[in-house]
């Protein structure tokens, strides 16, 4: 038996299935990453093939397994970390999905969550879920699917059918079909879940048209799931944690005290910011949410969503062509004095925190014979950095004001991005040595349950920064800046 212990991390995301394996000191000894298509089969409709995602996350999660074991490390459990509120329904007898997972991204259901509101819900469903009725979240996905497939609706209320997020997609694969279970992070994500009860809540249920028996088992954040098809490793590996991603990314940044705040740049950018045991509601676009539970303790949290920030370099660089990696991006900004008047509003699915407008799509303001692809891509990475601004405004008007933001995700290697998102926000900018901070999470959750990792304490002191960024202009530039924003955002939401 080896003395060298890891932890296998899954991080199922909206672009890409990575797994990447930690060792007992929180550090990096395997990875492996696969990208996969989107499919839009309608203007708004963003959709996965499932069997896509698993036969990714199953090559990756395979591929680092093996390099683990190759360098004497023995695997203790497994972690997993996901894109939330994307909606899966599957057949309990034969795992096999009956449509395509709807993304979060997907915006079809608009006119049902707005019927909903006239009908006048919106306050109780928040009361309850600290959600918001907009197509983001997976309870209107699920009954789409039920009222489109054949059969769907009343299959499910005969108990034949599963709907999961993700994560409950890939557990129960990975069981070989026996484990439906979720964790109440991803839980809080569907607008079916009762924050402050901790239960699946029939009134919601009722609302929503899904129906009960085909929900999985939530269970606690560091918590034994269950274990893997034994077929799949060569042996049976428990899966001993589970969060969805930006909640992860809380964890893997050290978020445990009411006030840390964390700001996730992916696909889209999320802020999460920890409030503690007692949830806080915003009345300013902002959600409540779940932050993690351990020991029968939900931790709260306030979170605002950007829906697309990584998601933009990826537009500049596949449908624009105007890049060929994101690497390109902070040499062409830093080219610049300043943007020239050009304004990017990436709101390619809408626009979420703290706007909630998915009726308007994106726009390119201030365009003259002088715009090239420098102000373009310049003009895209400051978008990202005022959309944050926006949502730090709104938690400002909620009365909560931190003192910094720990970042983390792909765009954050770029360090002008970060010095800008500093001077945009008037506040101190961290970046941590280890950037995959979602699958860190993710790994500390399953390390926490088989004793790997201490508790937070013990946890928060194996992680270090790797940069910090200070506020470098002044309130009048600054003040400028966004002016020229705002008035973008105002003509694309007033068209």
């Amino acid at each position: 038996m080896t003395n060298k212990h890891c932890i296998l991390a899954i991080d199922q995301g909206t672009t890409s299935s990575r797994a990447i394996a930690f060792n007992k000191q929180a550090e990096i000894i395997a990875t492996a990453q696969q990208e996969f298509a989107q499919v839009y089969p309608q203007t708004d409709w963003v959709e996965h093939d499932p069997e896509l995602i698993w036969s990714t996350t199953l090559k990756v999660v395979q591929s680092a397994f093996n390099q683990a074991q190759a360098q004497g490390f023995e695997v203790l459990g497994i972690g997993i970390t996901n894109q939330r509120e994307t909606a899966v329904v599957w057949e309990k007898s034969t795992g096999k999905p009956i449509y395509n997972a709807i993304v979060w991204q997907d915006q079809r259901t608009a006119t049902t969550c707005q019927n909903l509101q006239d009908d006048g819900l919106q306050e109780f469903v928040q009361s309850r879920t600290g959600l918001l009725l907009t197509p983001y979240f997976s309870a209107t996905k699920v009954a789409w699917i039920l009222d489109n497939i054949d059969g769907a609706r009343r299959r499910a209320i005969n108990g034949e059918l599963a709907f999961g997020t993700i994560d409950s997609f890939l557990i129960n694969r990975l069981s070989g079909g026996k484990i439906h279970a979720t964790d109440p992070t991803n839980a809080s994500r569907t607008n079916l879940y009762n924050i402050f009860s901790s239960t699946w809540d029939n009134e919601l249920l009722t609302i929503f048209r899904v129906p009960e028996p085909m929900l999985p088992k939530v269970l606690e954040c560091s918590a034994h799931f269950g274990n893997t098809d034994a077929a799949l490793f060569g042996r049976s590996i428990p899966i001993l944690g589970v969060a969805g991603d930006q909640q992860a990314a809380g964890i893997g940044q050290c978020c445990f005290k009411a006030g840390d705040t964390k700001s996730t740049y992916g696909t889209g950018c999320f802020v999460l910011m920890n409030t503690g045991e007692q949830p806080l509601h915003s009345k300013n676009g902002l959600l409540t949410t779940i932050a993690y539970q351990f020991d029968g303790q939900p931790h709260y949290a306030i979170e605002g969503s950007i829906f697309v920030a990584g998601a933009a370099v990826q537009w500049l660089r596949d449908q624009l062509g105007i890049i060929s990696s994101a690497d390109e991006t902070e040499q062409l900004a830093s080219g610049l004095p300043d943007n020239n008047g050009v304004f990017v509003v990436p709101a390619f699915t809408g626009l979420g925190a703290p706007y909630w407008r998915s009726d308007v799509h994106g726009a390119i303001f201030g365009l003259t014979r002088a715009t090239g692809r420098a102000e373009l891509v310049r003009a895209t990475l400051e978008s990202v950095c005022y959309l944050t601004s926006d949502l730090f405004s709104a938690m400002a008007q909620d009365g909560l004001q931190p003192s910094s933001v720990r970042v983390d995700g792909g765009m954050v290697a770029n360090d002008w991005l970060l010095q800008f998102l500093a001077d945009t926000l008037n506040m101190e900018v961290r970046r941590p040595q280890i950037l995959e901070t979602t699958a860190l999470g993710a790994a500390y959750l399953a390390g926490r349950y088989c004793g790997l990792y201490g508790d937070v304490e013990q946890f928060a002191d194996l992680l270090h920064n790797s940069g910090q960024f200070q506020p470098s202009i002044s309130e009048l530039e600054r003040q400028q800046r966004l002016s020229g924003w705002h008035q973008a955002v105002k003509r694309l939401i007033f068209a």
